[in-house]
């Protein structure tokens, strides 16, 4: 088998965590917890290779991979440090609206600080660097930046995974271009492998099953990664609420009102750093209308609960490209994101990466 050359665009706290993970695996062959797939169409994750990276801060562009991802204001984990030397160079991004306003009045260890230098060229980066793929790890609200880097992608002839909240691979007119020039795109948001919104979807497919009627539900999330920082900007929140509500509503048969559902970020507490604390609530009728409440605390370390789905996203893209198929990829988009083109059940997107990997056609 061939590497599998990455791109990543905004070495955050995500990328930090794939890339530790990627090392991780490779060099404790016989310690492969967390993973979903070892070996997945014959690839395995040490078969990723990192090729091109793009960020705009000062502590990052023009240094090393290697030590940009352990840079400020990255904050999760470190949980295997023995990093390789890479031969990448962060290159200066497009800034656009990756960066709100509101951040300059933060300490500068927990913001980003713009680099003051001109943007490379993105196509010809991702051309030289013989990247099979783009992952998008731009910040919540990023919705013209991650348009331009789609097209970057388009016009490089490069996968597009977009692991943020802007709608693209469940955008037709995105979705059409990209099958148009074969190129295989899977989105959009990416679901972490035990994460609020997985497990709320979990739940909320419980009481359907079981027949209970839920009235009531909300899920509140806070943390102190850049994230949260980014998202206390509640115009930025849009596309992110968006994708979280309509994950957990297509569990329903019948979707619940707005009103009686509400699940969003809620607050940033800097010392939690890179921990994610989720709380979910339900409130529904069981047999007799007699009434049901749960509640739910979780607490995951944010970037790395991420990193497991995907190892497994980017492998399925490359094997999209080994067999020449462009367009969305329907199975693990729905496996490995909040908002793909077509929502399925959980258990039902699970068969279907099966089945793909196996090389039977999408649905």
């Amino acid at each position: 088998m061939r590497k599998i050359n990455i791109a990543i665009v905004g070495v955050g706290n995500c990328a930090s965590a794939l890339l530790q993970g990627i090392e991780k695996y490779k060099r404790e062959t016989e310690n492969q917890i967390g993973l979903m797939h070892q070996d997945l169409g014959g690839y395995k994750p040490e078969d990723i290779n990192v090729v091109a990276a793009f960020d705009i801060d000062q502590r990052k562009v023009g240094k090393p991979l290697k030590e940009a991802i352990f840079a400020k204001p990255n904050c999760t984990t470190v949980f295997f440090e023995d990093l390789p030397d890479y031969p990448v160079t962060v290159e200066m991004g497009q800034v656009l609206d990756g960066v709100s306003d509101h951040l300059t009045d933060y300490d500068e260890e927990r913001r980003f600080i713009v680099a003051d230098r001109k943007p490379c060229d993105i196509v010809k980066v991702l051309k030289e660097s013989g990247a099979h793929l783009l992952i998008n790890y731009l910040p919540v609200g990023s919705e013209k930046a991650a348009r331009y880097y789609a097209e970057a992608c388009l016009e490089a002839n490069v996968g597009f995974i977009n692991a943020m909240p802007v709608f693209i691979a469940s955008d037709e007119n995105w979705a059409k271009r990209f099958k148009e020039k074969n190129i295989p795109i899977i989105g959009d948001d990416v679901k972490s492998q035990v994460g609020a919104t997985i497990v709320h979807r979990t739940l909320t497919k419980l009481f359907e099953n079981r027949g209970v009627i839920l009235d009531h539900t909300y899920q509140l999330n806070f943390g102190g990664n850049t994230d949260f920082l980014n998202m206390l900007n509640h115009g930025r929140l849009k596309s992110k609420k968006k994708s979280k509500t309509q994950s957990v509503q297509s569990e329903l048969a019948i979707p619940m009102a707005c009103e009686d559902i509400h699940i969003g970020p809620s607050d940033y507490v800097p010392f939690l750093k890179d921990n994610k604390i989720c709380y979910i609530w339900m409130e529904g009728r069981g047999f007799g209308n007699i009434p049901i409440k749960l509640e739910l605390k979780l607490s995951v370390e944010d970037a790395p609960n991420s990193g497991g789905v995907m190892i497994d996203a980017i492998r399925c893209m490359k094997l999209a490209l080994d067999r020449k198929i462009g367009g969305i990829l329907t199975s693990i988009s729905a496996y490995t994101m909040k908002s793909p083109p077509i929502q399925y059940t959980d258990t039902e997107a699970k068969k279907m990466v099966e089945d793909f990997i196996a090389g039977r056609r999408e649905r």
